[in-house]
């Protein structure tokens, strides 16, 4: 990297997609490194994809680079082992640790008998957090997060965590400006509705005494060049949103303010109905099935095209008032063209 710059308003997502190893983390943080990326995010899946331990390994073999996970729940561990873990990364890290929240979704936590998650149980947890990283001792907590006859951590410590959370709805948005250090929108927000939630999560960080540009938000954006194979880029956008109208369709169709008569075609459709997971499974012909049932406008938030068409893309993020872009579902390797051009035209 050199003298260059480090660009603290870019990250992307560590093992994107589906891996064939976790181990391949151990080769993509330190590129992103080299490409002065700021940050690295950790999503969850439980199959091979478990927080704690890529954060350890991303942690191992980075220097630099700030890790977040966005998201892991907070209530698949004790609210001591997930600070346990937060401590530890920090002091494994030097301080380069984000601890990340998101509610997570209803229809697998229903099938796995993990409680579904509310904001208050999430704005709960993010004071025990708080008051955890301030030596306390907290005795007989009663709250939407749990009852707990002590919670304690190290009386010797005494410092902020940064926390994040992964905000799709206006409470989790609000929730964000008030209590988060920085918030995840998510992938394929149209312009209108990016461009809402930016103020909602700052307005509602000025409402709570806050500094609204000590909130960070960041948009959570496809970024998928031309120089990628056809089949993987048909993969990495219509089979992911695919997935995520077959997930939570309803919601993000809501929160666009796309045609729901569009969606309900898609997921009655029989291929699609036959398919659990088109950014798993789908085989090319079925994710050029898919293609044709999902208009082209709800495939348009994203970066695709040139590297100079992707960086005009990620720019118009920062102007819709985005304070970070995380290039999601492109490893280092395939982002090296777009952030050599950022550097050129950006600076």
């Amino acid at each position: 990297m050199g003298d260059e710059r480090v660009l603290d308003e870019l990250g992307f997502y560590t093992l994107a997609g589906q891996p064939a190893s976790s181990r391949e983390l151990v080769e993509e943080v330190p590129a992103a490194e080299a490409l002065g990326l700021g940050h690295c995010f950790v999503s969850e899946r439980y199959n091979k994809k478990e927080a704690a331990a890529l954060c350890g390994a991303a942690g191992a073999v980075s220097e630099r680079i700030t890790i977040s996970t966005a998201a892991t729940n907070h209530n698949t561990r004790h609210p001591i082992v997930t600070a346990g873990f937060a401590r530890t990364m920090q002091s494994l890290t030097g301080g380069r640790f984000v601890l990340g929240l998101g509610r997570g979704i209803a229809p697998m936590q229903d099938a796995f008998g993990i409680g579904r998650i509310t904001t208050a149980q999430m704005e709960d947890f993010a004071g025990l957090m708080r008051r955890l990283f301030r030596g306390e001792v907290i005795i007989g907590h009663d709250g939407p997060a749990g009852t707990y006859p002590v919670l304690h951590l190290d009386a010797g410590l005494d410092e902020h965590l940064p926390m994040g959370l992964v905000a799709f709805g206006p409470e989790s948005l609000k929730l964000g400006g008030r209590c988060f250090d920085e918030v995840v929108l998510h992938t394929y927000f149209t312009d209108e509705t990016t461009a809402r939630c930016v103020k909602t999560v700052k307005a509602a960080a000025e409402q709570a005494g806050r500094d609204p540009d000590e909130v960070k938000v960041w948009s959570c954006f496809a970024t998928v060049g031309d120089w990628v194979p056809e089949d993987k880029r048909l993969m990495k956008t219509v089979g992911r949103l695919g997935t995520y109208l077959q997930g939570y369709g309803d919601l993000l169709v809501r929160t666009n303010g796309w045609d729901p008569a569009v969606l309900e075609r898609f997921l009655a459709d029989p291929v699609i109905a036959g398919v659990r997971g088109l950014d798993v499974v789908g085989t090319p012909e079925q994710l050029e099935h898919a293609a044709t049932l999902i208009p082209a406008e709800w495939l348009a938030p994203s970066a695709t095209g040139s590297a100079e068409q992707c960086v005009a893309a990620i720019r118009g993020q920062f102007d819709l008032g985005c304070d970070g872009v995380i290039m999601h579902g492109a490893t280092p390797a395939e982002l090296a063209p777009i952030v050599a051009e950022y550097r050129e035209t950006v600076g």
